[in-house]
């Protein structure tokens, strides 16, 4: 493969690089983020492996760039930012997986291999919408005929859980699994809260209602 590998510590890019190419890979060495930038816009890579702190330009914006041009290579996050919030930061920026330094360069490379199997970044789409509602998975924005909505995590994963399966039923049990990961409990009403307090904020400022209430059944986005 060819694998492109943004990393300011010297001595941390020459471990990676070294290690790779022992494997049989072309490896490119870039220390800046700015000229990783250019390296990875004017060149073809099959992965690329990113520090997130960079000095010119930070692997963050690096890869949000790159995703807006539609650039599809997968990445891998390489970074001394381990907490729960910046993994999810860095995947919601675009990143394919996420290693915490210092590693093993065993798993830095089964990453590698494993991403590169996986279907490109623009196979999965970045913006959902139905009729005049668009929700940006990127920005993690929300809005409705241009005004922008506030929603919290959980109503934010049930909205994108209805908006993947537009005009399709999902019965309570199947939101209580995808959106809150637990077996449905009948004792509970919490879908039913929260699809309330998504029509709350998506449908009830506006003339046209989008969520739609199949008696007996469940709920649908519809256009």
């Amino acid at each position: 493969m060819k694998i492109l590998v943004i990393e300011d510590d010297a001595s941390t890019g020459a471990y990676i690089a070294e290690g790779l190419r022992e494997e049989g890979h072309c490896v490119d060495l870039i220390a800046d983020g700015a000229d990783g930038l250019v390296q990875a816009a004017v060149g073809t890579y099959d992965v690329m492996v990113i520090d997130r702190m960079l000095p010119g330009l930070d692997g963050m914006s690096l890869v949000k760039t790159l995703r807006a041009t539609k650039n599809a290579t997968p990445v891998l996050f390489l970074t001394a930012l381990g907490g729960v919030d910046d993994r999810i930061e860095g995947l919601l920026a675009g990143g394919d997986d996420y290693l915490v330094k210092p590693f093993a360069f065993g798993e830095l490379s089964a990453r590698i291999a494993a991403i590169a199997r996986r279907p490109p970044f623009q196979d999965q789409p970045t913006v959902l919408t139905a009729g005049d509602l668009r929700m940006d998975l990127l920005q993690r924005k929300v809005t409705r005929a241009g005004r922008p909505i506030d929603l919290l995590p959980r109503e934010f994963a049930l909205l994108e859980h209805l908006m993947r399966r537009k005009g399709r039923v999902q019965t309570r049990t199947m939101l209580m699994e995808a959106v809150w990961d637990i077996h449905y409990d009948p004792q509970t009403n919490v879908v039913d809260t929260h699809i309330s307090r998504l029509r709350g904020k998506i449908d009830k400022p506006f003339d046209t209602e989008l969520i739609e209430t199949v008696r007996g059944s469940g709920y649908r986005i519809v256009e």
